[in-house]
């Protein structure tokens, strides 16, 4: 394990963590081997070391060459990001067949069990905008800024547990079973799903309209959104129709002779006597 001095208790904590054995899905219990653990400080230790092999706003690299794990050690969970660096590195080990972005990423989601993307507006949002990007679209947007990839981790994750869903079982065993036993993707994904991946495609985009729909937004708090902004906007409305006739009130008035005689100076002075 390599860790700056600061950071030090916290990477030995992580390094024990990452030398327990394991359970992923679909490929058991797995000890995970030599390992090299790094930890960095920030951002900027992570842009340099990574070299922009990954977004330098990301918070975890796997390495499965090199069996080394990089993870920042001012993630919101540095414990979870290690989690997801490990299922990287255990299906790399299981499988060495080519595996498409979405699914690697997809997968590690899965496996460290960051059930809260799912709980993002982020995605219900994109979902009621049309903006359910297609597989290929979802490569591109894992490596994009945090925003659109936030969504896109969230999306792979869900596209995962559907290959998941669209097995007898309802687990992702045969699906790795084929994969380890050299089949490429598209043609594990025949034999355990019936469906070619165009089919799968279609069928979870569709899948994820439904689960994710304007209605699911609005349960999940987004109607309270869209309420501030009517609010707002209503406000803004009413204020510059009524702008003119707030104009036209300030037009012809003078104050009358007797208030006028009453105003104070510029200073009020003691009168002789008070």
């Amino acid at each position: 394990m390599v860790a700056p001095a600061a950071q030090l208790t916290l990477g030995i904590a992580l390094a024990e963590a990452a030398d327990r054995p394991a359970t992923w899905p679909g490929l058991g219990r797995r000890s995970p081997g030599p390992l090299r653990l790094i930890m960095v400080a920030d951002r900027a230790g992570f842009g340099r070391i990574s070299r922009g092999r990954v977004p330098d706003w990301g918070v975890g690299m796997a390495l499965p060459g090199a069996r080394a794990i990089v993870v920042r050690a001012d993630a919101e969970d540095a414990r979870s990001a290690l989690r997801h660096e490990l299922a990287h590195l255990a299906l790399h080990e299981a499988v060495r067949t080519r595996l498409p972005l979405w699914f690697d990423e997809g997968y590690a989601v899965v496996a460290a069990g960051e059930w809260n993307r799912f709980d993002a507006l982020q995605l219900n949002l994109a979902v009621v905008r049309g903006a359910v990007a297609d597989l290929r679209s979802l490569d591109a947007a894992l490596r994009q800024g945090p925003s659109e990839a936030e969504t896109a981790y969230a999306l792979a994750g869900s596209a995962v547990l559907h290959l998941a869903r669209l097995n007898p079982d309802r687990t992702l065993d045969a699906l790795l079973r084929h994969l380890q036993g050299g089949d490429g993707f598209d043609a594990a994904v025949v034999a355990t799903t019936g469906r070619t991946l165009d089919g799968f495609e279609e069928v979870w985009r569709r899948d994820v309209r439904r689960r994710y729909s304007l209605l699911v937004w609005l349960a999940a708090g987004g109607g309270w959104s869209l309420v501030g902004v009517l609010v707002i906007a209503a406000v803004a409305i009413r204020r510059r129709r009524d702008q003119p006739r707030r104009e036209a009130l300030n037009i012809g008035w003078e104050l009358p002779p007797e208030a006028a005689a009453d105003e104070p100076g510029e200073l009020d002075q003691d009168r002789p006597g008070d």
